[in-house]
């Protein structure tokens, strides 16, 4: 199934999508938010399928579909070709031609303060910086909490998956010598447009998709991802305990704007739409 987070008349709800006939089919308000479905979605699962009311998808409006409980937990260079423009490009601090892949997974955050949903508005943020980017992710949501997870167990831990746009601020990235300033700017992470369940998906064979203005950027598939799902959730939960509600985004693939020569940043008015097969699609303009 999938489901969204979205807004009628003022009130924020959450629902499943039916995306065949472009509606949305409210649930039980007293399940709360889309955490709180995660958290009872064992106990209310069957009775999901027997709501009946149905909204055209033109008549709400679609928001995040998950605001986290906590930073995103995000990963770098984990796809090859992605790590060696990222090496290339002069934006990576400290890179060394020849050791553009990591022996180890490159795991950063981005707080709760930058997810917006589909459709909403990008700020660009010229004050603080001139060389806003784009990254298309698959991302991971957790739905079962646990520390010290083996990774042929990871996927016990997974409730579905939807897409972000782990947007950048390449100059604040490079300046600081690490990835946080860079990434954690307001509206920086666009997600959605809703969640997939991890029953419809195979993960390690999506094709990610990215484009701006119309032009075909990114183009690649998650079977080449360098660490998969499963490494990434045994690597993260060592020693630290995921909780239903966490979001792991998995990381981008080439084709993002420093890998241009000269790089090519987002400008106002841009818009940055992403497709990850068997999820949807994530549009958003930047101003």
């Amino acid at each position: 199934m999938k489901f969204a987070s979205f807004t009628e008349n003022g009130r924020s709800r959450i629902g499943v999508v039916d995306v065949s006939a472009s509606c949305i089919v409210p649930l039980d308000p007293t399940l709360g938010d889309m955490r709180g479905l995660i958290e009872r979605y064992d106990e209310v699962k069957a009775r999901i399928s027997q709501e009946e009311t149905r909204i055209p998808l033109s008549d709400v409006k679609l928001i995040a579909p998950i605001v986290p409980p906590r930073n995103i937990f995000c990963v770098g260079k984990n796809y090859r070709e992605h790590a060696k423009e990222f090496a290339g490009s002069g934006f990576e601090a400290g890179a060394v031609k020849g050791a553009e892949i990591d022996q180890y997974p490159a795991v950063f955050s981005k707080p709760p303060t930058t997810v917006i949903g589909h459709g909403d508005t990008v700020a660009l943020h010229a004050n603080v910086t001139s060389s806003v980017d784009y990254e298309a992710e698959l991302a991971v949501i957790i739905g079962k909490a646990g520390r010290d997870i083996p990774a042929d167990k990871a996927y016990e831990h997974v409730w579905g998956y939807t897409i972000v746009n782990d947007v950048t601020a390449r100059d604040r990235q490079r300046n600081h010598k690490q990835w946080f300033l860079g990434k954690a700017l307001d509206t920086f992470c666009p997600m959605g447009p809703w969640i997939t369940t991890a029953d419809e998906l195979h993960p390690d064979n999506l094709e990610v998709k990215c484009w701006v203005n119309g032009e075909l950027r990114q183009n690649a598939n998650t079977k080449d991802l360098l660490f998969d799902i499963p490494t990434l959730i045994a690597t993260i939960s060592a020693g630290l305990e995921l909780q239903p509600g966490d979001v792991i985004a998995t990381g981008t693939p080439a084709g993002v704007g420093i890998g241009f020569n000269p790089p090519r940043f987002l400008a106002p008015g841009d818009e940055v739409s992403i497709s990850i097969s068997g999820i949807g699609e994530l549009r958003n303009r930047f101003e």
